[in-house]
């Protein structure tokens, strides 16, 4: 069984009925909006919620922040692409994200928590060479993980090819590139690709975009953490969208 920690994102997950199967809150917590919240959804769904002793939390979680909350949830169930491109209207001009080699659960929940927040219509991340659904991602995503549609592919060079067929731009995030993110034209359907932590993105995908920007930088740090470059590119596109 995977677990979600955090009152935030147990509330998150009770609302959105994934499948719960117990909550394990810690005997003293005190009373607040939200512990509210959690129980009177538990009772609804017909989640048995056990007290337990905040040694026996600590025990159990992975992420370093339960709050005194943990709920028992179903293995997390990627979408395949093909039923996440099924959902998308085209003429929305929808943004996609494409995570290639982001292997930090905490950057992988940050990521998710942006493309909620800025209504991205999915992300897509490779089977391989990728941060797993744990934990620390749903704590980092704030509960975001609950309602971002995730799609699992074995190869996001081929992916990006059958973006392309039915109608995405794909634009890559690279330092490289001489043309500034806000110089590129992202009113249209875009995927956006950014790159690892360390690497960016791999040869093979950059040469699949349709073209790279880059994020100007004018202090001594070449690089920005890769959650914080993908909310400057996330919000630019709903940005333009917005005129």
């Amino acid at each position: 069984m995977e677990t979600v920690e955090g009152r935030q994102a147990v509330f998150e997950a009770l609302k959105s009925r994934k499948r719960i199967s117990k909550i394990y809150m810690a005997q003293n917590i005190k009373p607040s909006d939200i512990i509210q919240k959690i129980e009177a959804l538990a009772n609804e769904q017909g989640v048995y919620i056990e007290r337990v002793d905040k040694a026996q939390l600590d025990k159990m979680a992975r992420s370093r922040a339960h709050q005194g909350v943990i709920a028992q949830v179903g293995m997390y169930k990627y979408l395949p692409l093909t039923e996440l491109l099924a959902g998308i209207d085209m003429e929305k001009k929808p943004t996609l994200l494409l995570l290639d080699g982001i292997t930090d659960p905490q950057n992988f929940g940050a990521l998710l928590r942006t493309a909620d927040a800025a209504g991205v219509a999915g992300v897509v991340v490779a089977k391989r060479r990728a941060a797993p659904m744990t934990a620390v991602v749903h704590k980092a995503s704030a509960g975001a993980t609950a309602y971002v549609k995730i799609a699992q592919v074995s190869n996001l060079s081929y992916t990006i090819g059958d973006l392309k067929e039915v109608g995405f731009w794909v634009i890559g995030a690279s330092e490289k590139s001489a043309t500034a993110y806000f110089e590129a034209d992202l009113n249209q359907p875009i995927a956006i690709v950014l790159g690892s932590e360390g690497k960016g993105i791999s040869r093979l995908v950059a040469e699949k975009c349709d073209f790279l920007v880059a994020i100007p930088m004018k202090g001594e740090v070449s690089s920005l953490n890769v959650s914080v470059a993908g909310a400057i590119l996330m919000y630019e596109a709903l940005r333009q969208r917005s005129q």
